[in-house]
């Protein structure tokens, strides 16, 4: 009785986008997946993939049943013109694991924020559903990335022997004087940050050499330079206080560069894939207690920005660019009675 009712809610502006922005992501992932399993050797691994390809479709088809009943357009989103299943392998398969934990991560990201903001009973269902099944999937990832050797676990630290209070300003120093070691949460977030940017320049690495325009090829250069340089200033960070860093995977790519996928897929990818980071550096300043760490997210978040525009400028030159839902300009529709 109380979904039947719900159905006769409208969407709200909250729902229309969540709902729209993972129609978009899932129906890029369901080409790159279908894609990845068609170049898996390691059943395990293909175990995973499938699971998540069948995720995705899920997700897909469960949009477009709640934007059918609305009346809503369909988004375009992506579909077979946008990947060439016949293309050699680009990546290894181990590197489907940490692909698949780096975007497994923005999606759980995704969903969580939804959650508390959508109301109506059918979308808080579904948003429920997808952040318990992208949960069970991470789970999947790290068990099998942990059964063949391939988990890049944080760095331990010593356990204190008792509570302490923070009691000298220096607490925050991080250019001069007195600098402290990284606390745990500082370790934290340095470290998934370099888990996210490793899987992130590979991909990368791997966009850069089947690009067919060169505009495009030079911007998933620059992002390739933006994130090693990332991954190098974070990793510092750790090496400063003696501790590990993720290692880069970056052969983990192929040499070929005849390419699976459409410029318009890849370049909205690295745009989806690049706003997390935005969430991820902002995230990790909010917990952070060092003003030179704070400084380094904050150029980060300038060099992500910049990247991310440069992404939309391509995709808005090319057509590429879907807009998401928005509200009416009523500043327009005033001014049309006087046309």
């Amino acid at each position: 009785m109380g979904k039947e009712k719900s159905l006769n809610e409208k969407l709200s502006a909250a729902e229309m986008g969540k709902l729209w922005a993972t129609y978009m992501g899932n129906s890029m992932s369901i080409q790159v997946l279908t894609y990845y399993l068609l170049h898996t050797d390691d059943s395990d691994i293909k175990k995973v993939l499938t699971d998540a390809l069948h995720l995705s479709e899920s997700m897909v088809k469960e949009i477009e049943k709640i934007f059918l009943q609305e009346e809503f357009p369909i988004p375009i989103g992506f579909g077979k013109e946008d990947v060439n299943l016949s293309a050699p392998r680009l990546f290894s398969d181990e590197f489907y694991l940490y692909y698949l934990k780096y975007t497994g991560k923005a999606g759980l990201s995704l969903y969580s924020i939804a959650v508390p903001i959508v109301i109506r009973q059918d979308v808080r269902e579904f948003f429920s559903y997808c952040l318990n099944s992208t949960k069970n999937l991470l789970i999947e990832v790290n068990n099998v990335l942990n059964m063949k050797g391939l988990l890049i676990k944080a760095p331990t630290i010593p356990a204190p022997k008792k509570v302490k209070f923070i009691k000298e300003h220096n607490y925050l120093n991080g250019f001069l004087g007195d600098v402290r070691n990284l606390h745990c949460l500082e370790i934290a977030h340095l470290f998934d940050n370099i888990e996210n940017d490793v899987t992130s320049k590979a991909l990368l690495i791997g966009f850069s050499q089947i690009a067919k325009s060169e505009k495009v090829k030079d911007f998933f250069i620059k992002g390739r330079n933006i994130t090693n340089r990332h991954i190098e200033n974070c990793s510092k960070k750790l090496h400063k206080d003696h501790l590990p860093s993720p290692s880069l995977l970056d052969h983990l790519v192929s040499t070929t560069t005849y390419s699976p996928f459409s410029d318009k897929l890849m370049v909205f990818h690295k745009i989806d894939m690049f706003s997390m980071k935005v969430r991820s550096y902002a995230n990790s300043i909010s917990v952070n207690g060092r003003k030179d760490l704070a400084t380094m997210y904050s150029r980060f978040l300038i060099d992500v920005s910049l990247f991310v525009e440069d992404g939309m400028n391509i995709m808005i030159d090319n057509n590429w660019m879907e807009r998401p839902p928005e509200t009416v300009d009523r500043d327009h529709l005033a001014s049309d009675k006087f046309i």
